[in-house]
């Protein structure tokens, strides 16, 4: 994954991906998270067959794509990404980032709507944020008068991002959400139980933490949702069991993923139990202390992250 050299004047499409906790960890424990984030990301990218290059600075990944939106689709799979932005990717020049912006507000503005101008630097320049975001809302409003156009900061019907990072700018219109949570692969293996919402979600919270996690289907349930958490993971190790196997083949898959514990969709006053059937590997339950409302909430958000 080198950097990609880019010709000055070439304007190219690019999702702009954000990660969160990342960034806070320390430089040996960060450069070791981004390196996975880097090949989870490729990873989906190759499950899905979209093409892409991947460049990095710090606080994001840039992947060069063929077709943003399906692009923007699978990043948004990874684990690890707080955001995506499929953007125009121009160099540092004030009146070019002007004639690109109203470029843009031609395309999606409309008579009497309001908009905001959202402007980030970093590096250095001749010019502030705030003088940035100044003057862009002042051009766009002097080039169509006769639209009656208005700056709302707070509540826009619009907003137009501009994100100047050293010789080369960003302009996008949508941020897309994430999954947030670690790169999978930083923390350890585990196995989960899945034969319904709670199930699911359990998986999910742990693959969240960047737990490898190991599937077992069970129930009528348990297929359909171990397939919307393999979205997330092209690589999952996943099994079908009928409900009265299930403890059999979770220890059967333990093994073979070489689990260091077990996800179990189960409450507080079993854990007594569960502890004992599974001696010293470790027992997790995540959603314990969610209600049933609570649960499908989050899983349809999950489905539709998926989607």
């Amino acid at each position: 994954m080198r950097a990609v050299r880019l010709n000055p004047s070439f304007v190219s499409t690019v999702l702009l991906i954000r990660y969160g906790e990342l960034a806070l960890k320390s430089p040996p424990v960060r450069r070791e998270f981004e390196t996975a984030l880097r090949r989870n990301l490729l990873a989906q990218f190759l499950a899905a067959g979209v093409a892409c290059r991947v460049r990095s600075d710090r606080g994001h990944l840039y992947a060069e794509v063929d077709h943003p939106e399906a692009a923007a689709r699978v990043a948004c799979r990874v684990f690890g990404v707080t955001s995506v932005s499929p953007a125009e990717e121009i160099p540092t020049d004030r009146a070019g980032i002007r004639e690109r912006l109203l470029g843009m507000a031609k395309e999606l503005l409309g008579p009497g709507q309001s908009f905001a101008i959202r402007a980030r630097r970093t590096g250095r320049h001749d010019f502030t944020s705030q003088e940035l975001a100044a003057e862009l809302g002042a051009a766009v409003l002097e080039r169509w008068p006769e639209l009656g156009l208005r700056v709302d900061l707070d509540d826009p019907d619009r907003e137009l991002s501009v994100e100047v990072r050293g010789p080369r700018t960003y302009l996008y219109v949508e941020r897309r959400a994430g999954p947030g949570g670690l790169p999978l692969g930083v923390a350890g293996p585990v196995v989960a139980l899945v034969d319904g919402p709670r199930g699911g979600l359990g998986a999910y919270l742990m693959m969240k933490r960047g737990c490898r996690c190991a599937l077992v289907a069970a129930g009528a349930s348990g297929a359909p949702m171990a397939e919307v958490l393999a979205r997330f993971d092209p690589a999952v190790l996943r099994r079908s069991a009928e409900p009265e196997a299930a403890d059999s083949t979770l220890e059967a898959v333990a093994g073979d993923a070489r689990a260091e514990a077990v996800v179990l969709p189960i409450a507080v006053d079993e854990f007594p139990s569960a502890r004992a059937r599974w001696g010293d590997r470790p027992v997790f339950s995540p959603t314990v202390g969610l209600s049933e409302e609570e649960i499908e909430l989050r899983w349809r958000a999950i489905e539709e992250l998926a989607a």
